[in-house]
């Protein structure tokens, strides 16, 4: 399907997106209703899934959009918590289908299933969790226990067979690794002897008698006769002196495969100009060696490696170099031979230049990173790598290829063949012993782990129970899985998705009738304390209604009366409870109340007190929101109070499935019929109690300012009824107080 996720919050529908996916279908999600409306052709949706909790009246124009101009698209309302007024409004377009967070699969299945018009349910009930008891258990507490420890089981014997292993057949690759890290440090060492050699040969042609006044004078012939003989008896495969322009006035080469004492002798020679080390020495630099400089370099000869000198004449002058060098091939070749490892010289590049390791196979040059790696980190580790070449695997050490000063050259390849021998060693004992401590630690640790993987959701689940009994029911709780535990969370939120309805039914029923009439009927079926079918008190009835309001309501719309009421009674009733009293009912712009029965039941005193007390108090607000509405330009709203006290029938009213708690009797009449009085006895709001209140108030009579006004017949009545006019009386320091 295609479906579009309408949602408030993005994070908490992640999951509910990541299901849908998972079942193959198209998945949009949006925050922003009113852009997606625009673009609805484009996503042309078969299931949106809309939350209740948009601000406003977005969800509402979205829901009715949905509705009237794309009936054919189903939909599920989302949310975090109960909303029965936006459920009911809901409801009145039709949708009946509503999914709370969490967003379980269970639940999202059953909105699927609930979209499709398969079953009826708008929550899994707790028959439906209880159903499903064990068959939603797919991984229970018991296997996540015992698995881990039968896989530590598995590993120990693992564990061992290696350590055994290693004990019959151990490897010597840690001592093939050492020996050539010996191999390479060697190497190092014999360049450096070379070098200290060739800087012998070169103080004997330096220091040879004749040598610098030859070079002085750029006699070549008389250099070859004095520098030859040195160079035979060294073995030197190239010797070269220069003058202060770098050009070469006599080069002496040994060509590689001729007799020890054939030399070619090269005159005028321009290949040293460009070389650094020999362009220093002709500059008088002195670095922290001396005044001798080595480096390598292409020469028409091939590439060699060379070092350098200056040449006095007796007066301690510099009149020019000389240069003796070895091929890097030999260099190659001797080094093989003396360390019994394979050598191989790279450039910068990574290109080789010389190498014993290479014959028939190919050349393996250096990658650019590889070579970085070694100059970089060249005093802290080396870069090794492993070489195939035919049936033999090579291990190679690579190492800055350094010369006098520390300067490099290039990149040094010592290559070993990997072979592995059978031995043991104390080594070998200290790796068992390590094993099996850490073996125990494991052991140890997934223990702890274990433990508290089991106990935190059982912690989560006691502090969201103690916030519960603390009168929370926002809290949620989030156990993640597929077990007893998760379930129980599944459980616990669904409990409280159901408490937090259960508050908003109360919150609506407490504002549909009286707070205490709510509560009593509550405890009604609890605690036997009210009948239902009714219970004889005596109590004080008080009833008000407005003067000419239906001739007043004709006059203005329905809106402004419904607002004027509101008012009104929003003044009145607030009085009426701080005093003790009951509103009833309203009836148009009149009110019953009552007093001296709920919460609990008074002496006929303390009820008629209370009563008077409030309507005393309610002639003073009436004054005042007079006032209010003179100065707003609104008529004002003239009241009659009147107050009885006598037995009444309290108790349940109504059908056996709807019941109105009321009070009926002689004495609500009686009182209906005192307040019409006011109508003719008194100019403008007033209150008129009949004997029986006068009666019951005994001496609590002297806190009020109460005018006989005699006998009075009304309607229903045979007898007449004697009433009196009740005023405040400014309150006193010995007032009576009323003590519930």
């Amino acid at each position: 399907m295609r479906v579009l996720l309408l949602q408030n919050d993005l994070r908490a529908c992640e999951g509910l997106a990541r299901y849908l996916r998972s079942r193959g279908h198209q998945v949009w999600v949006s925050a922003q209703p009113d852009e997606i409306r625009a673009q609805w052709a484009a996503i042309d949706p078969d299931l949106v899934f809309l939350d209740l909790h948009f601000p406003g009246e977005t969800w509402l124009e979205t829901l009715r959009f949905v509705r009237q101009d794309h009936p054919q698209v189903r939909l599920i309302l989302t949310s975090r918590h109960p909303d029965l007024q936006r459920e009911m409004q809901a409801r009145a377009y039709g949708v009946n289908n509503f999914l709370r967070q969490p967003f379980t699969p269970r639940w999202i299945e059953a909105a699927l299933r609930r979209a499709e018009g398969v079953g009826a349910a708008t929550q899994p009930s707790a028959r439906l969790l209880q159903a499903q008891g064990r068959a939603g258990v797919r991984i229970p507490v018991r296997l996540k226990i015992i698995l881990p420890y039968l896989i530590l089981a598995v590993l120990f014997t693992l564990a061992a067979a290696y350590v055994v292993t290693r004990v019959v057949f151990e490897s010597v690759q840690e001592r093939f690794l050492n020996q050539l890290i010996s191999t390479a440090q060697q190497s190092q060492n014999w360049l450096a002897n070379e070098e200290d050699r060739l800087l012998g040969t070169l103080r004997l042609v330096a220091n040879s008698e004749g040598v610098a006044a030859a070079l002085e004078a750029n006699d070549a012939e008389a250099l070859r006769l004095r520098a030859l003989p040195l160079a035979i008896n060294s073995n030197e495969e190239i010797v070269a002196l220069i003058n202060p322009q770098g050009l070469a006035t006599l080069v002496l080469v040994h060509p590689e495969g001729s007799p020890p004492a054939t030399y070619q002798a090269v005159r005028e020679d321009p290949t040293f100009q460009s070389a650094g080390f020999v362009q220093k020495v002709l500059e008088g630099l002195v670095d922290a060696q001396g005044d001798k400089f080595a480096g390598s370099l292409l020469t028409p000869w091939g590439r060699y490696f060379f070092v350098s000198g200056p040449v006095f004449n007796a007066g301690n002058e510099r009149v020019g170099a000389v240069v003796v060098g070895k091929s890097i091939a030999s260099l190659a070749r001797e080094m093989r031979e003396d360390l019994f490892g394979e050598v191989t010289f790279y450039d910068f590049n990574g290109q080789l230049l010389s190498t014993t390791l290479y014959q028939a196979e190919p050349a393996l040059p250096l990658r650019l990173d590889e070579v970085a790696q070694v100059l970089i980190h060249q005093d802290q580790q080396s870069l090794s790598r492993t070489l195939r070449l035919g049936s033999l695997t090579y291990g190679e050490l690579l190492r800055p290829w350094e010369a006098r000063g520390g300067e490099d050259l290039g990149i040094l390849g010592i290559a070993l063949p990997q072979t592995f021998v059978l031995r043991t060693s104390q080594a070998t004992r200290w790796q068992v012993f390590g094993l099996v401590m850490i073996a125990i630690l494991l052991v140890v640790l997934i223990g702890v782990y274990l433990a508290n993987r089991i106990t935190r959701p059982l912690a989560q689940l006691v502090q969201a129970s103690a916030q519960v009994a603390q009168g929370n029911l926002d809290i949620k709780v989030n156990l993640p899985g597929n077990d007893e535990l998760a379930l129980l969370g599944h459980a616990f939120n669904a409990m409280i998705a159901g408490l937090q309805e259960g508050s908003i039914y109360r919150d609506l029923l407490g504002r549909t009738v009286s707070p205490e009439v709510r509560e009593q009927l509550r405890q009604t079926f609890a605690s036997g304390n009210l009948r239902l079918e009714g219970q004889e008190a005596v109590a004080t009835v008080l009833m008000t209604d407005i003067r000419g309001f239906t001739t007043l309501s004709e006059q203005v719309e329905p809106a402004r009366v419904l607002a004027w009421l509101n008012e009104y009674f929003d003044r009145l009733v607030p009085i009426i409870v701080e005093e003790g009293g009951v509103v009833n009912k309203f009836d148009g712009d009149a009110l019953l109340a009552f007093f001296g029965i709920l919460p609990r039941i008074l002496s006929p005193k303390k009820s008629a007190l209370a009563a008077c007390r409030a309507a005393a108090r309610m002639l003073e607000a009436l004054e005042t929101l007079n006032r209010e509405r003179v100065e707003r330009g609104d008529p004002p709203l003239i009241t009659g109070i009147g107050i009885h006290t006598g037995m009444v029938i309290a108790g349940g009213l109504g059908a056996r499935d709807r019941l109105h708690y009321t009070i009926i009797g002689d004495t609500v009449n009686t009182t209906q019929r005192i307040e019409a009085l006011t109508r003719t006895l008194i100019q403008g709001s007033g209150v008129l109690i009949s004997h029986a209140t006068h009666t019951a108030l005994a001496e609590h009579a002297r806190a009020f300012d109460l005018q006989s006004l005699g006998q009075q017949r009304v309607p229903g009545k045979q007898e007449p009824i004697e009433v009196y006019r009740l005023l405040p009386k400014p309150p006193t320091a010995d007032a009576p107080a009323l003590t519930l």
